[in-house]
């Protein structure tokens, strides 16, 4: 395999003289909550533990989907309401990458 190195075509420079592309139109990663991540990789670690690593992925049909989607819109209530007995709202995003997951399997499928 052959890469590339992607060019904007514009430049930051530092007072050091290095020069980067910008990160103009780059996904901002480094914006993300951490601490919200750490709990949504806590959330999957119990579930591998649970289910087997990975086993979410499997998912792929309609039902699956509806399953997740079902369980996002039930731990969003949960979280909405207060509940602490479990991490609701990273349940939620969790579900919510699920529900994409498979909706983009689905697309490609139909290609």
């Amino acid at each position: 395999m052959s890469y590339t190195t992607k060019d904007s075509g514009k430049r930051e420079e530092y007072s050091t003289g290095m020069r980067r592309d910008t990160q103009e139109g780059k996904p901002r990663y480094d914006l993300l909550y951490l601490p919200m991540m750490k709990r949504r990789a806590e959330l999957l670690e119990r579930g591998a533990i649970k289910y087997g690593e990975r086993n979410w992925e499997k998912a792929s049909t309609e039902e699956e989907l509806n399953r997740f989607k079902a369980s996002a819109f039930r731990h969003f209530i949960q979280w909405l309401s207060g509940e602490e007995d479990e991490d609701h709202a990273a349940a939620v995003t969790f579900n919510i990458d699920a529900v994409e997951m498979i909706k983009e399997k689905m697309l490609n499928e139909s290609k």
